[in-house]
């Protein structure tokens, strides 16, 4: 038997990589994690804010929002009505959405609800955010097409632990989003374009359910779902390469950039100047001032390029993480800063993820065994503490279900996707 040629076994790799499930899991639930936590974030610090920014009667007027709406086709569920109970029962939701993603619950339905929570509230004022709402609309939108919860969530959880069980949970939370879409496809709320596509999100979890006990249609299914999963990813970080190369490129054209005085006139500018002492101390010194113009420039333009090294990667990621960091500070632009280094997180190596994901069940374990051990030195006189080795036991038991889990989702076997 003849071998395969070197290009045919390079196309076996490319293709096996690419339906794996496994390939940016620990990437994208990071990104999940982090995106979902900088918007709830921003939800709970507008929210004495909120009726000024999105509410009925705020500056930027319900006319004005549906006026922007029509030219736009953009979509906005805060356009169903105007009245204010349903702006503030979606703006609670809209936060229980943020929760529940965070937490990996629910995640394929949180995270579409996510994406429609994004894009209303962005779209029903798109004057009071800064450039960081358009990385959440595109994160969103990748997030969608993601595995983002194969761990470091509660589906994976639940699958590794009670993997064959019922779902009625899910059953019910199906039924009542299709109830919401009856109600609004009834009251023509939806254009053609997001009733199809809510419509048909909304049939595919059915028609997975369906067919998931059945081996000959679920595994062509579930290759689909790796693809997409994969190619989200690889889009996201395209998407940011793009976003990075253009920046950089466009800073190049700009007389404050080629002459290394763009820090220090962006340090001046007294609406953007949250801490006046810090931004003076920077523009006082005209040698760092020139070196982070030059650095910011050098930094954009190279981190597509650097993808092909990964040490190189590694250290210009760094150096973005402190340039963010330096806007949110000196700029007062936070959630841009936030929502970018979380989007950047999908560069991050998978053993470093890894191992910070280890770290972190570590130290969790850690508290739970020593608030246990409070919790039964505390104990009623009559109540008595267990026996050494009965703790020990159930210790060792409740680990190993633990690590069991995320073996499991590691292996692909927690990747079938939950309402």
């Amino acid at each position: 038997m003849k071998p395969r040629p070197a290009g045919g076994r390079a196309l076996d790799r490319v293709l096996g990589r690419a339906c794996d499930a496994r390939v940016w899991a620990h990437q994208s639930a990071a990104v999940r994690i982090g995106m979902a936590g900088v918007w709830l974030l921003l939800l709970v610090h507008e929210f004495p804010r909120r009726e000024r920014i999105w509410g009925p009667d705020a500056p930027w007027s319900w006319r004005l929002a549906e006026h922007s709406l029509d030219r736009s086709h953009a979509f906005s569920v805060l356009r169903w009505s105007g009245g204010e109970l349903w702006f503030e029962v979606f703006y609670v939701m809209s936060a229980a959405v943020a929760v529940a993603l965070l937490l990996g619950w629910r995640t394929r339905t949180a995270s579409l609800l996510f994406l429609i929570s994004v894009l209303s509230l962005d779209h029903r004022n798109e004057n009071v955010l800064n450039a960081g709402d358009t990385i959440f609309r595109i994160t969103a939108v990748y997030l969608v097409f993601t595995r983002c919860a194969q761990v470091w969530s509660l589906d994976a959880r639940r699958r590794g632990r009670a993997p064959d069980t019922g779902d009625r949970t899910g059953v019910v939370l199906w039924s009542v989003c299709g109830l919401v879409l009856v109600w609004a496809t009834l009251l023509a709320l939806l254009t053609g374009g997001w009733a199809l596509l809510l419509w048909g999100c909304w049939a595919g979890q059915a028609v997975w359910r369906g067919v998931r006990d059945r081996p000959g249609v679920r595994r062509p299914l579930e290759l689909i779902g790796h693809l997409l999963h994969n190619g989200a990813v690889a889009m996201m970080m395209i998407q940011l390469c793009l976003l990075y190369g253009s920046a950089g490129w466009y800073k190049i054209q700009g007389a404050p950039w080629q002459d290394g005085t763009a820090v220090y006139w962006s340090a001046g500018l007294d609406w953007l100047e949250p801490y006046p002492a810090l931004s003076h101390a920077l523009s006082s010194h005209a040698l760092t001032v020139l070196a982070l113009t030059y650095g910011t420039v050098l930094v954009q333009v190279a981190f597509p390029f650097s993808l092909l090294d990964r040490r190189v990667k590694n250290v210009l990621l760094a150096l973005l993480f402190a340039e963010h960091i330096g806007i949110g500070l000196l700029l007062g632009l936070p959630y841009f800063s936030l929502s970018m280094i979380v989007a950047d997180l999908v560069f991050l190596p998978t053993g470093f993820l890894v191992a910070a994901g280890e770290r972190a069940a570590g130290l969790r374990r850690r508290s739970a065994g020593a608030a246990g051990a409070d919790s039964a030195g505390g104990g009623g006189a009559g109540g008595g503490r267990p026996a050494p080795d009965a703790r020990g036991a159930e210790a060792g038991t409740a680990a190993r279900s633990e690590e069991h889990a995320e073996e499991r989702a590691e292996e692909g076997e927690g990747v079938t996707p939950s309402w």
